[in-house]
């Protein structure tokens, strides 16, 4: 790299410069948008200076890159990085594109050099000691012959093409968030109210709405046990075992569910899964999140992290109480327990004093979780795409550049 580019040490100073920050996998954003603030106070001076198609490289390890992240600048005004654990760098632009080099280092061309010259724990002020040297010797592949340049910008704008379709998309699936959201909002009454904002047209003037304790609507409300053992008595198949990272906002995740043999389900049988159950997640980060079982989970179990809700199905709809412990008004009931706001656990007694607010009659209940179901099918199908759009971009730049390994990187 050394050959097509240079470390870049001139420093702020007294011009005026945008101070910015980065987030991995997404680049360099300005200090005001990330923390709301300008942090940069009397280092400022010493910050290090960008301009446009500038990299900086981030020696501080993240988990998708251990070790560290190196953005292109984009912008037209001047910017600047912290000197503490940023080293900058300008390309020689015509001899390589900043848009193609971007690419292989978001493919953590950079990472798979760069972690021969890493010694375990061996930081300096924070960041990983990487030496210039060592970041300038990164072996980068280009096409060769007098067309290297036009090639290289190709492969960049086909890999842009495919960012944009899906930035595209991902707006789309923030929208329907949003628009489902919304829609949650105007569905449910608000706290200290008796009937909700938007009403389907064959539910209007039937009448107010009650608060009800969800005990009194429900046959069971318990978890269940991790075996004796723990993942040692996990299988390949049989018994599906749903732990917490199993249930997700409103939807089962289940690519990594474990089973269980049926003697070790035999043993607490009590918490069988039963179709149609509400499932919880009443400890830990994941707190809150709730699901409906389905035919994949039926016959399975829950572990201790898990609340099985079973509930009266003639006064209380399984996919309407799904939706609203999701909902703002349930999360804030949920947070409500939580000493400090730290959410540590919910227990049984707290799970049956939830207030469900409830119409007059059920089949409204079922109008309600039928249209915010069949918006949780769209936005999944939605979601799907751009997974697929993703994993397209990700073939591409596999097929674009040449494979490169550890030793050659």
């Amino acid at each position: 790299m050394g050959s097509v580019a240079s470390i870049s040490t001139k420093k702020v100073g007294d011009k005026t410069c945008i101070p910015m920050s980065i987030t991995s996998g997404v680049g360099l954003v300005s200090q005001m948008e990330k923390f709301g603030r300008i942090i940069a106070g009397e280092s400022y001076k010493n910050y290090l200076l960008l301009q446009k198609n500038d990299f900086a490289y981030n020696k501080s390890a993240t988990k998708e890159f251990p070790e560290g992240f190196i953005a292109l600048y984009a912008g037209e005004e001047l910017a600047a990085v912290p000197n503490s654990i940023f080293t900058c760098f300008r390309v020689k632009e015509d001899a390589i594109s900043p848009s193609y080099l971007n690419y292989l280092f978001l493919g953590n061309l950079h990472g798979r050099w760069l972690r021969k010259f890493i010694e375990v724990g061996a930081r300096a002020h924070g960041s990983l000691s990487i030496n210039d040297r060592d970041l300038l010797a990164l072996p980068v592949p280009v096409p060769a012959g007098p067309n290297s340049l036009r090639e290289q910008q190709k492969i960049a704008d086909c890999l842009d093409s495919a960012g944009a379709l899906i930035a595209a998309q991902g707006r789309k699936v923030e929208a329907l968030r949003a628009h489902k959201k919304g829609l949650m909002q105007q569905l449910f009454p608000q706290e200290g109210e008796t009937q909700p904002r938007l009403r389907f047209p064959e539910f209007e003037g039937t009448g107010e709405w009650a608060n009800g304790e969800l005990g009194q609507k429900t046959e069971k409300v318990g978890s269940g046990i991790t075996p004796s053992g723990g993942d040692k008595n996990y299988k390949l198949s049989g018994r599906p075992f749903v732990r917490s990272q199993n249930v997700g906002w409103g939807e089962l995740l289940l690519d990594d569910v474990a089973f269980l043999d049926d003697e070790t389900h035999n043993s607490f049988a009590s918490t069988e899964i039963r179709l149609s159950d509400v499932l919880l997640n009443i400890t830990g980060a994941s707190i809150g999140r709730s699901a409906v079982a389905d035919v994949r989970v039926v016959g399975g179990n829950v572990n201790q992290h898990v609340c099985i809700i079973r509930v009266k199905q003639r006064e209380l709809d399984k996919a309407y109480l799904n939706q609203f412990l999701i909902s703002d008004r349930g999360q804030k009931q949920i947070d409500s327990f939580q000493a400090g706001g730290n959410r540590q656990g919910l227990n049984f007694a707290q799970i049956r004093s939830f207030l469900i607010p409830l119409p007059p009659e059920i089949e409204e209940q079922h109008r309600i979780a039928d249209c915010l179901t069949s918006l949780n099918g769209l936005i999944a199908a939605e979601t799907r795409k751009l997974d697929t759009l993703k994993t397209h971009k990700k073939g591409l730049m596999q097929q674009l550049f040449p494979e490169v390994g550890e030793d050659d990187a």
